[in-house]
């Protein structure tokens, strides 16, 4: 067990690592393509977005706005070797994304065939787009020959590895290790495709924006095929690590591929056709000879014909989601778009600091309680009292809005938590979901924690607002950003490990209270919204805070009262001090001057 927790939090640190190497790597080669700009920064008492109580906008124009934007665009267009290998790098490390469900759920037999049915969705989905993308180059009969060779290869290989004895693949042999060879050879060769493609997209007349887009979408898209080669291995009976592990493996021959591709445009381009063909052809083959009947056997066939046909949807509309984007978006929105992206740093980077001293020095779960109420309260009252003592809210209205969203989130919390009551399966013990006994106070935490991410969810908002109107695209905002999700992230992993001793669960709330704020920017992006109306929804999210932990510092206190006490200030002292530094770095920096209102 200790070997496993020192494997997954070495896999943690290193995607941590790579992820804050390619995010200093991205800012580094933007500052460069914009070094020949006349302004190198906005001055610090310039603003180009004003915002008043009411949500208006108002632009200040400055001379040679127009030629600087001009010659940031000619820059995007020039993409280097080393920003092509990194991007495409970070999109084959997003697969292993797919294993994480696995370290904290174990599969039945019945959710084996679902798992299945979803698998093959994704499959079947990234068919389509592969034999999309290759007739798109104009060479259909090439495809089509690509489709019926990767039919006969994998028919071949299956014969290969069934004639020449046993194959034996970690702690699994003979046919089902077959089968696994199989899927993650198909999935290999799928990368391939992948990778060309990208590299190809970033040497295109739109340069570094059209590269980005695609980089983005197959890393989306990376996520649930990853997910779907862990669910095959998984239940094989391969472990979580393994089967991250190899997920990863799978996707390594996108960057691979994709740097020749990008120095070599025209050649791989011209093979594209045929290569996205034999890719479709291998999974089409091995989703209807192997994938379907093996979860026909744990699941029944309408069972696993809906959970494919959901998988499907799901990537479909990925794909059509990006296709927009791409079709309707600027530069700038398509920046925005990556640069949300880094916003989900300082909430990460607290949960590693709250479980590092948590697993250091030993903490309490009193003191881990009291922690995250500490750092919830303060992110409550910081943006109401900020509007109060600003005049751009009054009194009545934003005690109203406060009392709504303390209401709201009380009523449902308390309704969720009757419905869990009437399903105990023990006195004090729920059915178990994610591997320990999930019991009343515990689904308290993780309602707690649902409250932190609607709060994530509206600063989210205002963070998709700026990001393509501030000054830089954005990137200037990232780390007043990252210092403000800090205690964010330090309160979601502190109210898990407090209330189930898990650190890996801890972490994993932190990330996933991460990529709300993203994820939320990228839809303000999308949809254009503009500010008004968003304080409004940031009062309503900080009330529901108020309630959530408001029993969390209750229980903590029941448990030691010393404790308790102690962890309300560190947490009180500790979001204070994130919040008062990232006032300081937007006071002091002209990091927060092009949008004003994102970073509060």
């Amino acid at each position: 067990m200790q070997r496993t927790m020192r494997f997954i939090l070495k896999q943690a640190l290193l995607f941590f690592l790579l992820y804050v190497v390619f995010s200093a790597c991205i800012l580094a080669e933007s500052d460069s393509d914009n070094s020949v700009r006349l302004r190198s920064a906005p001055h610090k008492n310039v603003r180009s977005i004003v915002i008043d109580g009411s949500g208006t906008e108002n632009a200040d124009d400055f001379d040679g706005t127009s030629g600087g934007l001009e010659e940031r665009k000619g820059g995007y267009n020039r993409v280097s070797i080393s920003t092509v290998a990194l991007f495409t790098l970070a999109m084959a490390v997003a697969t292993g994304l797919g294993a994480v469900p696995f370290f904290f759920v174990e599969l039945d037999p019945h959710w084996e065939g679902l798992c299945g049915g979803m698998a093959a969705g994704v499959m079947l989905a990234a068919s389509f787009d592969l034999i999309q993308e290759g007739q798109s180059h104009g060479a259909g009969s090439w495809v089509v020959i690509g489709i019926l060779s990767g039919g006969i290869f994998i028919l071949l290989c299956k014969k290969f590895l069934e004639q020449y004895g046993e194959v034996s693949m970690l702690d699994i042999e003979g046919a089902d290790a077959t089968k696994v060879v199989l899927v993650i050879g198909i999935m290999t060769l799928h990368s391939f495709g992948e990778g060309s493609g990208v590299g190809v997209s970033f040497a295109g007349s739109k340069g570094f924006s059209q590269g980005l887009l695609v980089t983005l979408a197959i890393a989306v898209h990376n996520i649930p095929e990853g997910l779907a080669v862990s669910m095959m291995l998984a239940s094989k009976g391969f472990s979580p690590q393994n089967a991250m592990l190899w997920s990863v493996i799978t996707s390594l021959p996108q960057p691979i591929v994709a740097v020749p591709a990008f120095m070599c445009a025209d050649a791989f381009s011209k093979f594209l056709p045929f290569c996205t063909g034999f890719a479709a052809g291998c999974m089409i083959w091995m989703v209807v000879a192997e994938v379907l009947p093996d979860s026909f056997k744990e699941a029944s066939p309408p069972q696993v014909a809906s959970a494919a046909t959901i998988s499907v949807a799901f990537m479909e509309a990925l794909s059509t989601a990006f296709e927009n984007f791409s079709h309707d978006y600027s530069s700038e929105d398509a920046s925005g778009f990556f640069v949300s992206l880094l916003f989900g740093l300082g909430p990460l980077l607290g949960g590693f600091i709250l479980v590092a001293f948590a697993l250091a020095f030993h903490l309490q779960h009193a003191l881990l309680m009291g922690a995250a109420s500490g750092i919830a309260f303060v992110l409550a009252a910081w943006r109401p009292m900020q509007l109060l003592v600003y005049s751009k809210m009054g009194f009545s209205p934003l005690v109203f809005l406060l009392a709504l969203g303390a209401a709201f989130v009380h009523v449902s919390s308390s309704s969720i938590l009757k419905i869990a009551g009437r399903k105990k399966a023990s006195v004090s013990n729920l059915p178990i979901v994610t591997g320990f006994p999930m019991s009343v106070h515990t689904l308290q935490s993780f309602l707690s924690c649902g409250a932190v991410a609607f709060h994530a969810l509206a600063e989210g908002l205002a963070l998709g607002v700026a990001a393509p109107k501030a000054y830089g695209l954005g990137r200037h905002m990232v780390l007043p950003v990252s210092l403000h999700g800090l205690p964010r992230g330090a309160a979601v992993a502190s109210c898990i490990f407090g209330a189930t001793d898990s650190w890996h669960s801890a972490l994993a709330a932190a990330t996933l209270i991460g990529f709300v704020g993203p994820v939320t920017a990228i839809g303000a992006i999308l949809a254009r919204i503009d500010y008004s109306g968003l304080d409004h929804v940031m009062v309503f999210a900080c009330g529901g805070l108020l309630p959530s932990f408001g029993s969390i510092i209750r229980r903590g206190v029941r448990l030691d009262r010393r404790r308790g006490g102690f962890g309300l200030a560190v947490g009180v002292g500790f979001a204070s001090l994130c919040l008062m530094c990232t006032k300081l770095v937007c006071l002091l920096t002209p990091y927060c001057n092009s949008a004003p209102e994102a970073v509060r």
